[in-house]
């Protein structure tokens, strides 16, 4: 079945790696500040689900108060990189909208949400999960890589309410952009959202902001888990 990408932006310039076979299912990953859905596509394509579509979208670009106004793909302003910076909540709420929008324009064209898993890397990341816990339906997983969870303040009451949502997070311990203690208060406050036996939280010695083969091997096996071949 053929669907408009026109009626959803974010797909127009998104890269897809397509299944090689019948495509029963379905991982939108989110890059992080200033990159753009290329990278990640490569990277993903090397997890060689052949059921499973792999939809790499591009942040717009925006001035960014983090990096002086800087105009660079971004999904969302950020002003710092500390859980007590202020938030750019309508900003947040926008892009979660529109991540949503693919989530649905998939749902329309033959891959149900159950059968959608979200994830990304940092900004991504955080985006991901903010997506996941305020969407209407249960998404098969999030990936969550080096981030974490934008406005959480407003958790769980910002939740949608489903409790059984499969988390992976993975984070460098040696991270300087977003350190591991933010990823570990992360996943303390998502066991107040979900399930805790449904969140894993890995972290990897000597890894900065950035992935590694063991991190994505662990993301194969997470998505092999949730996604498998039907």
């Amino acid at each position: 079945m053929c669907g408009n990408n026109m009626s959803v932006p974010l797909l127009t310039e998104a890269v897809t790696v397509s299944g090689k076979d019948k495509e029963t299912a379905a991982v939108i990953f989110l890059h992080g500040l200033g990159d753009s859905g290329h990278g990640w596509a490569e990277t993903l394509s090397g997890i060689n689900l052949p059921h499973v579509k792999f939809i790499c979208p591009n942040a717009p670009p925006i001035p960014v108060t983090l990096n002086m106004k800087t105009v660079m793909p971004a999904w969302f302003d950020l002003m710092g990189l500390s859980p007590n910076f202020p938030e750019d909540e309508p900003g947040i709420k926008k892009a979660a909208e529109n991540i949503k929008a693919i989530i649905e324009h998939e749902a329309k064209n033959g891959i149900p949400p159950h059968r959608i898993m979200i994830g990304g890397f940092s900004q991504g990341g955080a985006l991901s999960l903010y997506t996941a816990l305020t969407c209407q339906h249960q998404l098969a997983g999030v990936v969550a890589l080096s981030c974490w969870l934008p406005l959480h303040k407003t958790f769980p009451s910002a939740s949608s309410g489903h409790k059984n949502v499969p988390i992976l997070q993975c984070h460098g311990e040696m991270d300087n952009m977003i350190p591991v203690q933010f990823g570990a208060m992360t996943s303390e406050k998502l066991k107040l959202v979900v399930n805790p036996q449904m969140i894993t939280f890995k972290t990897y010695p000597g890894l900065t902001h950035c992935s590694s083969s063991e991190e994505m091997a662990a993301v194969k096996e997470f998505i092999e888990k949730y996604l498998p071949r039907i």
